[in-house]
């Protein structure tokens, strides 16, 4: 039988809590954010949900909430894979910036744009910058023209997509559960393909912090069934909440 699927945004990180614009930047989990993550992993043991393998990205929030989610579960000992492919949307020169006061200075809709739209991007960070991956020692071994100075949806759409073909997808079909703790965009472009989300509604999904979704699948792989484990009041509370923010 083909395995299933669990899909968990990482907690609060330092840079949420500050209502700065992350993106690639490599930033900690909160004391909140910590919470949302072993309560996640509570969550999930609580439904009986076990795994056999788990992918994160190479950032810390993603990792630790990971780890975290599994220390819950007495599952620290199952192998987790972790891949650039998985990080957050780049937000190009917006990344350390504040969203309300970017809001104030251009304007909602150009701000929505930037956050929303499926294809347009934000200005790009300079290949100076320290904000640019390609300065990133953990990047190092990548080819420079791989790593973004900035990311639309689509772009990272065209990222992800090649990890669950050639990664996840295998996996699932040997038969193996597997657990993807990632980012908002990175799990926003991930839903779009399994659930045929249109250009236009992806707009307006909000992947709410530490609520785990669950997927079942049918021998190609295809959904039958998606949604969230835990209490439905909190996880619409949480989606609300990604919903007011100026960016993730």
């Amino acid at each position: 039988m083909t395995g299933t699927l669990v899909l968990l945004r990482h907690g609060e990180s330092e840079w949420n809590q500050r209502n700065l614009f992350t993106g690639w930047h490599d930033v900690d989990l909160t004391a909140k954010g910590s919470t949302e993550a072993a309560a996640a992993g509570s969550t999930m043991l609580q439904a009986g949900v076990r795994f056999d393998v788990a992918h994160t990205s190479l950032q810390k929030r993603a990792v630790l909430t990971c780890h975290l989610a599994l220390e819950a579960m007495d599952m620290v000992w199952l192998p987790v894979q972790r891949h650039w492919r998985l990080n957050e949307r780049h937000y190009g020169a917006l990344q350390g910036l504040d969203k309300k006061a970017t809001t104030d200075q251009y304007g909602a809709d150009q701000v929505k744009l930037w956050r929303r739209s499926y294809d347009v991007p934000p200005p790009p960070v300079d290949v100076t910058s320290p904000e640019h991956p390609v300065n990133d020692p953990r990047y190092r071994l990548l080819p420079p023209d791989l790593l973004p100075s900035t990311e639309c949806l689509h772009d990272v759409v065209l990222r992800v997509l090649p990890y669950w073909y050639d990664v996840i997808v295998p996996q699932l079909r040997a038969g193996l559960d597997v657990l993807v703790t990632a980012h908002g965009n990175s799990l926003r472009a991930l839903v779009m393909h399994l659930e045929h989300i249109s250009r236009d509604d992806i707009a307006e999904l909000n992947i709410p912090t530490g609520a785990p979704r669950q997927y079942a699948f049918d021998e190609d792989v295809r959904v039958v069934g998606a949604g969230y484990l835990g209490d439905v009041e909190a996880v619409a509370a949480a989606a609300a909440l990604v919903a007011r923010q100026a960016g993730e």
